[in-house]
């Protein structure tokens, strides 16, 4: 039996991610999803670390624009070992490390456990004896489970050949299979991940929208003026920003919806449902609708007060109109009479 321990970080960075372009291998599920559902991956480098006595080589690669990934891959003798979990934190913390030199930030990243365990006969149930470690790694934690909890977990399960075996989890998962072709399911695991990551950044940059429309709502309801031209960046910043989330909305829905009714999409659905990715696509698409409703107000109660605007300049300006002729009239008069 060969067991491994495989890693992936995906952060946020500040600089845009550009190298030659990675080519995935094929997967055990025919046919195939085509390679427009996954986004364009490329290679950015490698870093050789040392983590608990051991040699470790990170594969760095990026995601277009502004997405770092991270991965790693180590052997290890048992991974029904509680140890595992230790070793397993310090790969993510060298993980990080790296992340953070190139700028980017622990609380805009997305980490993850796969377990992978090859070269072996029978079924995979078999290694269900394991349950409660299992379930522990899938959930990166030290505490004995209850046993409704283990098999709370374990239930979210596929299979595709009668000797393979996955179980998918928030924070991991545990791959069987005796020929160890993996990797299409690391890879679709990689995409859930990204998927989640990209909800999130997007989840974020909409709230500071909001929080932004929320300060000049403000200021109109407290009588405060706001200037047109810092109105008018913001209405064009919040378009740009409307326009630019749906469309990476609905780029990362096409791009999924590719990869088609086969052994792999049932594989992304499962992952998409532990990662709860209808729910950040819902919150995402109830902050668009707010920030249009806001904007619409807001254009709304300016066009108003333009127009308030407009009739006091006439009215100022017929007074000093009249008041012209006034003068006029009255410096006629002292012509004639004096």
């Amino acid at each position: 039996m060969q067991c491994q321990l495989i890693t992936v970080l995906l952060g946020e960075v500040p600089r845009e991610m550009r190298g030659e372009l990675f080519q995935p291998t094929g997967g055990k599920s025919k046919p195939a999803y085509p390679e427009a559902a996954v986004p364009p991956k490329v290679i950015i480098g490698e870093e050789a670390v040392t983590v608990a006595d051991r040699s470790l080589t990170f594969q760095l690669r990026g995601y277009a624009p502004d997405v770092l990934l991270i991965q790693g891959r180590l052997d290890v003798e048992n991974v029904f070992s509680a140890e595992v979990l230790t070793l397993e934190e310090h790969v993510f913390a060298e993980a990080r490390r790296i992340l953070h030199e190139y700028g980017g930030l622990r609380e805009f990243s997305e980490q993850y456990s796969i377990f992978a365990v090859s070269d072996y006969t029978g079924p995979p149930e078999q290694f269900l004896e394991h349950a409660p470690i299992i379930a522990a790694l899938l959930k990166s934690e030290n505490l004995d489970l209850d046993p409704k909890e283990v098999e709370y977990t374990l239930t979210a399960q596929i299979k595709y050949a009668m000797n393979d075996l996955a179980i998918l989890d928030w924070d991991g998962a545990f791959l069987f299979d005796p020929a160890a072709d993996f990797d299409e399911d690391i890879e679709l695991l990689v995409l859930a991940n990204l998927q989640l990551l990209r909800y999130r950044l997007l989840d974020r940059q909409l709230d500071e929208r909001l929080k932004r429309l929320g300060d000049v709502v403000h200021k109109c309801a407290g009588g405060r003026s706001v200037r047109h031209a810092e109105l008018a960046t913001d209405m064009r910043e919040t378009m740009r920003i409307r326009m630019s989330s749906i469309s990476a909305l609905q780029h990362l829905d096409r791009a999924v919806k590719l990869i088609g009714d086969w052994y792999s999409a049932r594989f992304y659905e499962l992952a998409g449902t532990k990662f709860r990715i209808e729910a950040w696509r819902g919150s995402i698409r109830g902050k668009l609708g707010a920030i249009e409703d806001i904007y619409a107000m807001i254009a709304e109660n300016f066009s108003v007060s333009a127009k308030h605007r407009a009739e006091w300049y006439q009215i100022i300006l017929f007074f000093i109109l009249q008041a012209g002729w006034f003068a006029l009239i009255i410096l006629e008069f002292w012509y004639f009479t004096r």
